[in-house]
This record gives C-alpha cells, sequence and structure tokens, in this order.
C-alpha cells in the first residue's frame, strides 16, 4: 500500500497541503468560492502541526491495526481488504467522535454540518494525492510502504 510520508526537514509550515485537501473536498473547485462562499465550506482532511521551527503535515496513516476501527461503535470505520485503506462509510457514521479519540495523531474530524467524521481517503481519485502534488519543498513523499523499516527516516537519510 503507498503512504504519504513527511520530510520534516524541508516542511515550512506553508500549509497548501491543507488548502488543497480543502479545495478537493470542496463542492466547487475554485479556490475562492471554497473559502469564502460555500456553506458550508468543505474540510480538509490534512492538518499541518508546529512546535518551534519544526512543522509537518500529519493525515490518516491507515494503521495496519487501527484503532479508531475496533472503537467505531457502528462499524462505519473500515479497511478495505484489498487497498489497504481505513475508509468512512457516511451513511453509518453517527459522529460521535470516538475514532477520534482513539487516533493517536487525533485524525478523524467532526465535519459539524454533516454531524460525520472525515479523513483522509489518499484522493483515490487521483494518482497522487493533492497534498503531495501540491507541496512546494516536495516535503511530502507518497511511495510504496517498506515492511520492517522506516520509509521516513530511510528517505531523509538518501537526500
Amino acid at each position: 500500500m503507498k503512504k504519504v510520508y513527511v520530510n520534516e526537514n524541508v516542511c515550512m509550515g506553508c500549509r497548501l497541503c491543507e488548502v488543497y485537501c480543502l479545495l478537493k473536498h470542496a463542492h466547487t473547485k475554485d479556490l475562492i468560492k471554497a473559502y469564502k462562499k460555500e456553506s458550508p465550506r468543505a474540510l480538509p482532511r490534512v492538518r499541518v502541526d508546529e512546535s518551534g521551527i519544526v512543522s509537518l503535515s500529519v493525515r490518516c496513516e491507515h494503521c495496519v491495526d487501527a484503532p479508531c476501527v475496533k472503537a467505531c461503535l457502528t462499524g462505519a470505520l473500515s479497511r478495505d481488504p484489498v487497498t489497504g485503506l481505513v475508509t468512512v462509510d457516511e451513511e453509518r457514521c453517527i459522529g460521535c467522535g470516538t475514532c477520534a479519540l482513539v487516533c493517536p495523531l487525533g485524525v478523524p474530524k467532526l465535519d459539524k454540518a454533516q454531524k460525520k467524521m472525515v479523513k483522509c481517503d489518499l484522493c483515490q481519485d487521483e494518482e497522487i494525492p493533492v497534498c503531495v502534488a501540491n507541496c512546494p519543498n516536495e516535503a511530502l513523499v507518497y511511495m510504496e510502504e517498506k515492511p520492517d523499516t522506516n520509509p521516513v527516516v530511510n528517505y531523509v537519510n538518501n537526500n
């Protein structure tokens, strides 16, 4: 399964990953309309965390042993056996937030307008997730997960 990895050495906290993720999930694909005119405004499925000079883009890791899937009261969160993605079934989701409470990264968030939880879907209808495609410093990398290694460390050490 491919995943998005972060090279925090070159992430400058510009938040373009958030902007393009919001735009991807907006009804209109116009940036100004998506931010200023859509109501309710779409939510980005990624966030940027900052601490001092370090910043990094955080999204669902689609964990192998996903605590959110185990904790979901309605079974709305599940892992696709073919792609490995952890997805939200909006028909079953009641927006209780249990998944966000157990997620080690606090990734799922409540879309208050829909009363449903939302999280990264790795832009399945795109070749590359929009956060990666639009990262100006190439701080986000979309690549195959490597078993028994930490791809982020390998990527950083090789560059």
